[in-house]
């Protein structure tokens, strides 16, 4: 790994998860460096090798040794895009991060304009909407509406290049693939967002890492991310409700079943099986809902834990 001077203040820390892109490295290099050195900001760029089977090794090792401020991550197999841009994190200085693909679809030189709102106090994340022609603009459409339709953010594209502050990325649990929601998880945590046109180019070398069979993943993770944002802290609210519904039904059965058999003489076992069952289910699901907020409640420890030790700053040792 490679690094500028642990002294050295940097403004912009751009996050670049890489699979197998050698031949794009060197030109999205010099792009940046172009376009953020004319923007005049104190950057870095932070390139993480997720278990590239190319040249992407060599590429960057020779890269790193012109450019100082280019620090490299590596990870041995590949482990995706969320985790790359939390291994990214924790290497990286700056203050605002910017989440960017190395296949130059998106340009370097669209950068400071995604940075300008945060800097200028407008905006905690700012969040790119695809401009041009896009192979997967279907997929995409679905994807974005029906996450508007499920969490509510109006935004136009939710998938795509982004800039956002260092403490937005820091309060939040990527699990594997979830960096598609990292818009939603930061509107439902109350961050200023805003979209800003970002034009898409034509893929210059290497293939898409986009497959078919991303779609049903895809639409599993959506499923997850709505249930742990809006159940995630009060369990209890889904699996409560619902024990008391099958409760309320079990109670009910049991009425039916013991006025048919004392009142009509009439004894029907499927619906004793039912009561059983019923009751049974809801206590069960109650016993979730005690234990989901016992979790939740660690979870909020956990976090309040976290947000106290962000503000310690560690004593200065050149005093």
């Amino acid at each position: 790994m490679t690094a500028l001077p642990a002294r050295v203040p940097v403004d912009v820390s751009v996050l670049v998860p890489a699979k197998d892109e050698a031949e794009n490295l060197p030109e999205f290099v010099r792009l940046t460096r172009e376009a953020l050195d004319r923007a005049g900001f104190r950057w870095e760029l932070v390139i993480v090798d997720d278990g590239s089977r190319d040249d992407s090794e060599r590429v960057l090792a020779s890269l790193a040794q012109d450019q100082p401020n280019l620090r490299v991550v590596t990870h041995r197999s590949q482990r995706g895009i969320a985790d790359a841009l939390q291994s990214a994190g924790q290497v990286a200085r700056g203050d605002i991060f910017v989440f960017y693909p190395a296949d130059l679809q998106y340009l370097p030189e669209d950068i400071p304009g995604l940075v300008l709102p945060i800097l200028e106090g407008r905006a905690d994340m700012v969040t790119g909407t695809k401009q041009g022609a896009y192979e997967k603009a279907f997929v995409s459409g679905v994807y974005n509406g029906l996450s508007r339709l499920l969490f509510g953010v109006r935004v136009t594209d939710l998938n795509s290049v982004k800039a956002f502050r260092r403490e937005v990325m820091e309060g939040m649990a990527l699990r594997p693939d979830w960096h598609r929601f990292m818009v939603v998880i930061a509107a439902v945590d109350g961050y200023r967002i805003v979209s800003r046109p970002v034009p898409l180019h034509p893929r210059r070398a290497g293939t898409s890492k986009f497959t078919w069979k991303r779609i049903p993943v895809g639409v599993m993770d959506l499923i997850s991310v709505w249930f742990s944002l809006r159940f995630g802290r009060k369990p209890m609210l889904f699996f409560g409700l619902a024990g008391a519904a099958l409760f309320l039904v079990g109670f009910l059965a049991g009425i039916a079943a013991l006025v048919l058999r004392f009142g009509y003489g009439v004894g029907f076992r499927p619906l004793v099986d039912l009561v059983s069952m019923m009751v049974i289910s809801g206590i069960a699901l109650f016993g979730f809902g005690f234990v989901g907020e016992m979790i939740a409640g660690l979870r909020e420890e956990n976090r309040e834990l976290l947000r106290r030790l962000s503000r310690f700053v560690p004593p200065d040792d050149t005093a």
